[in-house]
């Protein structure tokens, strides 16, 4: 069925045709792009000004909609720019029932009926909860995380969702940041990798699907930078730093088609990333050519009032608009005061009519022209939510998420009869930690708890007892837990089953609502009373398998002197328990690498493993303090970058090039032996990273270029090729271009960013 508002018999007769033009190809659209430009062009007509304005505006949910409608205040105002089609998207709007009934209102009650947009923050999972996005990022497995958003995109379109506020692609260096778990760490390579695996997932290859929702690569640009790790704050960065590092996830968001763009909260170098032109118009939709939209962060229009940068709302929304930020979240500002701006001549209405033209688009492009209820059927919706296939993908990318860090007296993994295992930790008995922050259509008392886990193992004697209290119950916002920094009357019933088991389990870490957004700490070790319950387990047992749910990296010195065993288990999801007990009893051997770099001492941080070598990086002459150092830790991370052990045993070796030269338009193949010395079949994430000795710029001592996940037999040998080229070595020069400069570089290969095999070539001009 094709859908049309009767506005009159020539607005029928073109809408009908509109509707009636449509055709299917394989690219990520439903209809050609040229196709749409014209339907768009057409619509843009038939709207006033206000509506124009209207299509840039959206607003969160603002009343129990199947309820009576409201009568005051400002949802009241709401819903009558609803009725008269000056909202073009809604948020926080969830379930077919809903969605429904604005739409409804949306398409047969406003002059033109054009649809709405629903967007949610789909960030690892509607209902069904896959691991957090920096846990997925230790997966290294780009087809695993396009799938985990293929599951959270086919849920979420079951329920109403078009539209998700994912992926985040923020750089980070600083582990004291809480949306640290929202993104995909430290490295541009990988996050740009992960960026495109992500929005393939979500979007897919063709939009006007109904399994299929617009992605958001956000926060643009450099949110990631916050001074002292403290959300919302300052980011003064270089332009290098912008070009080299934070901007290329972004860019590869662009080449993967992704349809929609958010501005960040952050001040960049001065002027408050929603108000910035550079970054949206010179950069994103200028050099980058992006073609899709832009909407801004919630309330980040009027939050340049308190930045400093605009007076008050109506400069709020000038100094917006005219930056290139399409789409208004929650300020409110556009729909108050454009139509104003135009008529003083400080808002172009051409502007306008790009932003709405940009929205517009998407709309047709989801299908939402042909049908604004495709998303909207409540059998589908009973159907798709948390179905069985779901539930095994998203314990597929959990248990390749899991990181082991520690294991020296090869604990893991466990012997599955004859033991007394015990089980420690309130995390263990979890159910509503493991589903991470920012998983707000979930429900609590959800997620499969590592004591759940644990018990489809019947051969063992497993008891548990929960130690103390991570955290003592939520504050007056729901999304913040209390931290138990005093009570330790459940110690001893934990002591005292320590003594008398052969191993201990320890689930330690922080609570899923500890990190995420307004959650950054100073202090990352384990919070609250765990560090002395471990401390104090390890006095009277020290077979000790200490298993880390958490969201970001932690100090863990202690730990990693003195407990042999440590799995890196994050906030995993609906599965975590059954993914981490597969783990570790060994019926999956765990592949997982780090996407960031943990720390020795927060006194580190920011740390990273593509640090700039100084003009003093070593000692010169016998204990000289004049050097790049500290007198109170050492340099190194605790764990670097890349870094993953396997209960297979990986032997890197025969390093080589297949010529130690190239030019412009030539490469070079650079190949390993790999070998898994063990008797137990595994994979090896074989990392490929280059350093440029001399640039026009200072260069990184190294930088990740390639990565291949090997799978190896027991006692099997493979050898592994990447290719270098050209493209492979460009960064932003004092030229202020990207280009590959002639020189001298290493290459290193191995399964982490500080052990690796290294050789060397030479990139010259050509003659």
């Amino acid at each position: 069925m094709k859908y049309y508002k009767l506005l009159g018999t020539s607005t029928v007769a073109f809408l009908f045709l509109l509707s009636c033009s449509s055709s299917k190809n394989n690219t990520v659209n439903y209809e050609s792009k040229s196709t749409i430009d014209k339907k768009v062009d057409s619509v843009l007509k038939l709207m006033t000004l206000q509506e124009k304005i209207g299509q840039l505006n959206q607003y969160n949910g603002f009343w129990e909609i199947t309820g009576p409608t409201p009568k005051e205040g400002q949802a009241a105002k709401k819903y009558e720019h609803l009725k008269k089609g000056l909202v073009g998207s809604m948020l926080n709007v969830k379930g077919v029932k809903d969605v429904r009934a604005l739409q409804k209102i949306a398409v047969e009650q406003t002059r033109l009926g054009i649809p709405l947009l629903f967007g949610f923050d789909v960030i690892h999972g509607y209902k069904t909860i896959s691991p957090i996005p920096l846990a997925e990022a230790a997966s290294w497995d780009l087809d695993a995380i396009k799938k985990s958003a293929e599951i959270a995109a086919e849920e979420s379109a079951a329920v109403g969702i078009n539209w998700t506020f994912a992926p985040m692609i923020d750089i980070t260096r600083d582990a004291r940041w809480g949306r640290v778990m929202e993104g995909a760490g430290e490295d541009p390579y990988l996050g740009s990798k992960i960026a495109e695996a992500r929005i393939h997932g979500f979007q897919g290859t063709d939009l006007s699907s109904n399994k299929t929702i617009l992605a958001c690569a956000k926060h643009f640009a450099g949110y990631g930078f916050a001074e002292s790790g403290k959300d919302y704050n300052t980011v003064d960065v270089s332009d290098q730093t912008l070009q080299n590092t934070i901007f290329p996830p972004f860019k590869a968001a662009v080449a993967a088609g992704v349809r929609t763009f958010m501005n960040s909260f952050n001040e960049l170098n001065g002027i408050p990333a929603t108000g910035n032109k550079y970054l949206q118009r010179t950069i994103l939709k200028g050099e980058w050519k992006f073609d899709g939209f832009i909407v801004s962060d919630w309330g980040s229009m009027n939050e340049m009032v308190n930045h400093g940068y605009v007076k008050d709302g109506k400069q709020a929304a000038e100094v917006s608009l005219n930056a290139g930020s399409d789409m208004d979240m929650e300020s409110y500002v556009y729909v108050e005061y454009l139509e104003k701006l135009v008529s003083e001549g400080k808002v172009k209405e051409l502007d306008i009519n790009d932003a709405a033209r940009r929205i517009l688009k998407t709309k047709f492009e989801l299908g939402l022209f042909d049908n604004p209820y495709k998303y909207c059927d409540e059998k589908y919706e009973k159907e798709t939510v948390g179905k069985i296939e779901f539930q095994e993908g998203v314990l597929d990318v959990a248990k390749k998420s899991i990181v082991l860090l520690k294991n020296s007296n090869q604990l893991l993994p466990l012997k599955k009869s004859g033991q007394k295992i015990a089980l420690i930790g309130a995390l263990a008995n979890d159910k509503t930690s493991p589903l991470g922050s920012w998983r707000i259509a979930a429900d609590d008392n959800t997620a499969v708890s590592v004591l759940e886990g644990m018990k489809k193992y019947t051969e063992n004697q497993l008891t548990y007892a929960k130690g103390a209290d991570v955290s003592i119950g939520r504050t007056q916002f729901v999304w913040e837990t209390k931290i138990n920094e005093t009570d330790k009357s459940e110690f001893q019933e934990a002591i005292e089953l320590a003594k008398k088991s052969d191993v201990v389990v320890m689930v330690l870490g922080e609570h899923g609502l500890q990190t995420g957004e307004g959650r950054s700490r100073t202090d990352i070790g384990l919070p609250g009373v765990q560090q002395e319950l471990l401390e104090e387990i390890y006095k009277v047992n020290k077979n000790i398998v200490l298993v880390l749910n958490n969201g970001r990296p932690l100090t863990i010195n202690w730990a990693d002197q003195n407990i042999s065993s440590i799995v890196e288990a994050w906030q995993l999801g609906t599965q975590s328990g059954n993914a981490i007990a597969q783990v570790l009893y060994g019926d999956y051997n765990p592949s997982g690498k780090l996407p960031m770099t943990f720390p020795r001492n927060v006194g580190q941080i920011p740390i990273y493993y593509n640090y700039k070598n100084t003009g003093r990086p070593t000692m010169n002459e016998p204990d000289s303090v004049f050097w790049s150092h500290y007198t109170d830790e050492k340099n190194t991370p605790l764990y670097p970058f890349g870094y993953g052990l396997s209960y297979s045993k990986f032997e890197y070796s025969n390093l080589k090039l297949s010529s130690n030269s190239f030019t412009k338009n030539e490469k070079i193949e650079v190949s390993v032996q790999l070998k898994n010395n063990s008797n137990v079949p595994g994979k090896e994430v074989v990392q490929l990273y280059i350093r440029d000795l001399i640039g026009s710029i200072t260069r990184p001592v190294k930088e990740l270029k390639g990565f291949e996940m090997v799978q190896l037999n027991a006692n099997e040998t493979k050898t592994i090729t990447f290719t270098i080229d050209a493209k492979t070595i460009e960064f932003y020069t004092a030229n202020s271009r990207w280009e590959a400069e002639a020189g001298d570089f290493k290459v290193f290969v191995g399964g982490n960013s500080s052990q690796t095999l290294e050789t060397n070539f030479q990139y010259k001009e050509a003659n």
